[in-house]
């Protein structure tokens, strides 16, 4: 089993990104959780930049899953 890491961890990033950005949709309408942050909404943006890391990671890591299998193809020939 040679699995990439890469895509476990970009798993785990994408989800996180996910509910970091459910949880600042979800609170966009409560100004009182922002403004210490000048009245933005900090976890959306996180949110967003960690879920397309994670998924960034997660089509690196397919990338080169695909590689490891066709070199075991060629291999087998």
């Amino acid at each position: 089993m040679n699995l990439d890491l890469r895509i476990p961890m970009g798993m785990m990033f994408s989800m996180a990104g996910a509910v970091l950005l459910a949880f600042g949709v979800a609170t966009r309408n409560r100004p009182d959780l922002y403004t210490r942050s000048f009245g933005m909404n900090p976890d959306v943006w996180w949110g967003v930049v960690v879920l397309v890391f994670g998924l960034i990671v997660v089509g690196l890591g397919r990338r080169g899953q695909g590689r490891i299998e066709l070199q075991k193809q060629r291999a087998k020939k």
